[in-house]
């Protein structure tokens, strides 16, 4: 891959997928960053929506785009990124992430839902490449944090990493007449981790112990992603700052981080897509 300036990497709330296809305020503070970045020559997804007993990465050179979602209606379910994947890219991660183990996902995966319905706002032309690093549900948030730290040397490369999850995500609690507000409980943890993120994200690993763990992290899936972004804005001394913030139904914080660069003006608009009642199982599952 050709040598290209350092890329900033960013941790984006990604919410309801529904904000694939709106225009608010946290879809413009999206493209305002895309608009404001070095354009990349391939992007690094770490998705909430990979989270499986293994570390992996997308290696196919056209990834498919996954329907990972129900109850949206026909314009999400037939929604297409047609980015390309990026092979080389893929085995540059593995070599990376050495010693530790990262196998070649050359048939299996794709591109989900928490990694197009942000890019389909950033990049709209799906013509930079893509690939994705699953999440490892049988490990420690550690050992993220030091995989994460690994990854570093690809901002060298041009090479932008972006995480896409919830600090706050509890779909049972969420509650759609909330609108745009937290509930007390998610407030305090979307809080405790800015205090971390903006002043020593290496510290990411503590909001383990934080009273409201529970509430706000019944599954780590979409929090792991921030922990990536947590790991290489300490292995660069850059502490994040907040790209935009706000929550929707009580229970999802729409927190975006940004570390490497000063964050751009965030446009006025509404708040973030709400989940619609068809799409909420009234148990906890990964969307």
């Amino acid at each position: 891959m050709p040598s290209s300036q350092r890329m900033p990497v960013v941790f984006i709330g990604h919410g309801s997928p529904i904000n694939t296809l709106e225009d608010n305020r946290f879809t413009g503070a999206w493209r305002a960053l895309a608009a404001a970045l070095p354009r990349p020559d391939a992007i690094l997804v770490i998705s909430a929506h990979w989270f499986m007993a293994a570390t992996a990465v997308t290696a196919m050179a056209r990834p498919r785009t996954i329907h990972d979602l129900f109850g949206f209606g026909r314009g999400l379910s037939e929604f297409q990124y047609p980015a390309p994947g990026h092979p080389e890219l893929a085995r540059q991660v593995v070599s990376a992430v050495r010693p530790r183990w990262v196998g070649l996902d050359e048939d299996s995966w794709g591109l989900d839902h928490g990694t197009w319905s942000v890019l389909a706002q950033m990049y709209p032309q799906a013509d930079i490449p893509v690939v994705q690093l699953s999440l490892n549900a049988t490990k420690e948030l550690a050992y993220h944090q030091e995989v994460g730290a690994r990854l570093a040397p690809l901002r060298d490369q041009g090479v932008l990493i972006l995480g896409s999850g919830n600090v706050v995500h509890n779909l049972r609690r969420f509650d759609p007449r909330r609108g745009e507000t937290g509930l007390d409980w998610a407030v305090r943890f979307d809080e405790a981790a800015r205090a971390l993120m903006t002043s020593a994200p290496g510290r990411i690993g503590e909001l383990r112990s934080h009273p409201d763990w529970e509430e706000a992290v019944p599954i780590t899936d979409h929090f792991l992603p921030l922990v990536y972004i947590a790991a290489l804005a300490e292995q660069a001394a850059e502490p994040a700052s907040v790209l935009v913030d706000g929550y929707a139904g009580g229970s999802l914080s729409m927190t975006c981080y940004l570390s490497g660069m000063a964050c751009p003006p965030v446009p006025d608009g509404k708040g973030a897509a709400l989940l619609p009642e068809s799409a909420v199982p009234a148990d906890q599952t990964n969307l």
